[in-house]
């Protein structure tokens, strides 16, 4: 497949996959800091972005959008890259690391974690913003010049849209509008659970206190399924921190990319903003 992909920096690779809906300038707000000191190639996910989707007759499943992914790693000639994903992209980055097709994971709120019911509450919230972007183009533009309507458009995926800029976010309202990807990889998806162990890949668990649309309480699941995972609370962040909190996230995906993290005890954080579904 004919995968768009965005290649920058120098250093051990590491592969950058974004959530469902979305896109790989997502990544943006940290891709010069990766930059710095990795060779840094942020992908759009077959049927998001500019990738195509699937053939005709291929299921959106974890294998084989893996599988498409790991002909892009031998087309771009990298083995065993390091890889960080958020939402879904956490999903296909920790399944990519149970296979060894990675040397480290690093994820951001990652699918896989949730109930039916938590599941039902974050495709319910996504498709609600998939028909508020139908809205014209220069309206969601003007709109979000406002701090206060950016959030009231862009408040469940981000914590702090208002930093991300006007044009972002109307690129990311036009990215989930035209996600052929969309509904596919959340029918392909319904009852897919993360049950690996990663036993043999480091792995580091970032997750937004102000995570809206994964909750936090699927935080704590994910560290009960991989207790030697390093777990690390994003204050402040949303869903999609990236642009939230660029320097402390950009942190997080070097340190992950590193060296080998022991893990420890997860410790509670006050203030945790739940939204119940």
């Amino acid at each position: 497949m004919d995968i768009v992909f965005e290649r920058r920096g120098d250093g051990p690779p590491l592969v950058l996959l974004h959530g469902i809906g979305h896109r790989r300038q997502g990544w943006e707000p940290v891709m010069d800091r990766l930059a710095r000191e990795r060779d840094v190639i942020a992908v759009d996910l077959p049927g998001f972005g500019a990738s195509p989707p699937l053939p005709d007759g291929t299921p959106y499943t974890v294998d084989a959008v893996l599988a498409v992914m790991a002909e892009l790693f031998d087309d771009l000639g990298v083995v065993r890259p390091h890889i960080a994903g958020n939402s879904l992209g956490g999903l296909l980055s920790l399944e990519a690391a149970e296979r060894g097709l990675v040397s480290s994971a690093t994820v951001l709120s990652p699918a896989g974690f949730y109930t039916a019911l938590e599941l039902r509450w974050a495709i319910g919230v996504l498709r609600a913003s998939r028909l508020g972007a139908r809205t014209p183009q220069p309206v969601i533009t003007t709109l979000a010049r406002s701090a206060r309507l950016s959030r009231a458009m862009f408040g469940m995926i981000y914590g702090h849209p208002d930093r991300l800029g006007r044009h972002a976010l109307a690129g990311d309202a036009r990215a989930l509008r035209g996600a052929v990807g969309f509904e596919p990889t959340y029918r392909a998806g319904r009852r897919v659970r993360f049950t690996g162990t990663c036993a043999d890949v480091p792995v580091t668990i970032g997750w937004g206190t102000r995570d809206r649309l994964l909750l936090p309480i699927q935080a704590l699941r994910a560290q009960q399924r991989l207790p030697d995972a390093r777990f690390v609370w994003l204050p402040d962040c949303g869903h999609v921190p990236m642009g939230d909190d660029p320097e402390r996230v950009a942190a997080l995906l070097l340190e992950g990319s590193s060296t080998p993290l022991v893990g420890g005890p997860l410790h509670a954080v006050p203030n945790i903003e739940q939204t119940p579904a």
